[in-house]
């Protein structure tokens, strides 16, 4: 497995790589590279931790899995390559994002603008199988990934977290609310979006925490594409 994480983020998390689990991880990692269909690239497996320097976060995003098709994953949770069409949780966060800040939908699928403002866009697992959802779960990324969160909590203040579904939620059970800001609700796939997704104004609400605490509020616009897609695409 590339371990080659940011220098800040190993300072953080250094001795998570000495651990039993992390050594039985990096074995089944590797293995599953060599012989299987693994995404996303190799190289992209830390993408979240070095697109967003530990002491620069201002947000964090939890996700669960990798996407699991073809040439989608991208190594920043919910994020795909630009080229790709928008997969439907995506599709449905441009859809909140334009009811709540009245940001156009951008054609930009990749989320490395969000990163680069200190958006943390974290999977639960790092890496997946081809087309087998959940084939990574349960190995130690999850374990990793909670030691990742823990640290944040612990270390830095006046996060905001936002938890979307109750995966999200359960595993962000960690974080100290006295110090952080917590902003839960539905999931945004079409399973559950309407449940409480849509409407939430999550990027509005991180951003009137941020500003209230004196930081710069996260741009959340995508608008380095002239085209812009349709909100029924």
């Amino acid at each position: 497995m590339d371990k080659n994480i940011s220098e800040g983020w190993k300072a953080q998390l250094e001795s998570e790589f000495e651990k039993p689990y992390f050594k039985k991880l990096e074995r089944f990692v590797d293995d599953e590279y060599q012989n299987n269909e693994i995404y996303p690239p190799q190289n992209l497996i830390f993408r979240a931790f070095n697109s967003c320097p530990f002491n620069h976060i201002k947000v964090v995003i939890l996700g669960q899995d990798p996407y699991h098709g073809p040439n989608q994953a991208n190594g920043l949770a919910f994020s795909v390559n630009d080229e790709m069409r928008f997969p439907p949780s995506l599709r449905n966060i441009y859809k909140e994002m334009n009811q709540d800040l009245n940001i156009p939908i951008s054609s930009k699928g990749n989320l490395d603008d969000w990163a680069k403002q200190g958006v943390l866009l974290i999977n639960a697992t790092l890496t997946v199988r081809a087309n087998e959802a959940g084939s990574h779960q349960k190995k130690g990324w999850e374990e990793f990934t909670d030691a990742a969160i823990k640290v944040l909590s612990e270390k830095r203040e006046k996060l905001v977290f936002i938890l979307w579904g109750s995966y999200a939620q359960k595993k962000g059970e960690q974080i100290d609310s006295k110090k952080h800001h917590i902003i839960k609700s539905a999931h945004p796939s079409p399973l559950s979006a309407h449940r409480g997704f849509f409407g939430s104004k999550p990027f509005s609400q991180a951003n009137k925490y941020l500003i209230k605490q004196g930081l710069e509020p996260i741009d959340w616009d995508l608008k380095h594409e002239n085209a812009q897609r349709s909100l029924n695409f």
